[in-house]
């Protein structure tokens, strides 16, 4: 049996705003509603499920995209011309630079819940290119 992600909850302040920046951002379809949800499928079949935190604490998540070299370019592109704040490390200590990681680029940045969403071109861990 092959296990594979499907599908996650992503829980937002606000989940239209939310579905919406991520779409925009990665130059996705629009979201689709499914019950309570806005639903985002990324390119491997997994969806991501923005739903109100209705007053819950929103415990902030990592979630870390692998694109190509010209999705790179795009996203990071959108990222710049929305004006976002954007690091090349988890720690947010490396403002405004990207990271070289392994012979690719990786940027970190903030959706409006307060998510650190990272765009990588090379997974982390290929021993081919430079480490970083």
């Amino acid at each position: 049996m092959t296990v594979k992600l499907n599908h996650t909850i992503v829980h937002s302040v606000d989940k239209r705003a939310a579905a919406e920046f991520f779409a925009g951002v990665f130059g996705l379809p629009a979201p689709k509603r499914f019950y309570d949800f806005l639903d985002v499928e990324v390119g491997n079949e997994v969806t991501l499920a923005f739903l109100d935190a209705d007053g819950m604490e929103i415990q902030v998540q990592h979630y870390a995209f692998l694109v190509s070299e010209k999705e790179f370019d795009q996203i990071f592109g959108r990222i710049k011309e929305r004006g976002l704040d954007y690091w090349a490390d988890p720690g947010r200590k490396e403002k405004g630079r990207i990271n070289r990681h392994f012979g690719g680029r990786g940027v970190y940045f903030l959706d409006p819940s307060g998510h650190l969403l990272e765009i990588i071109t090379r997974p982390y861990g290929n021993n081919e290119g430079s480490g970083g």
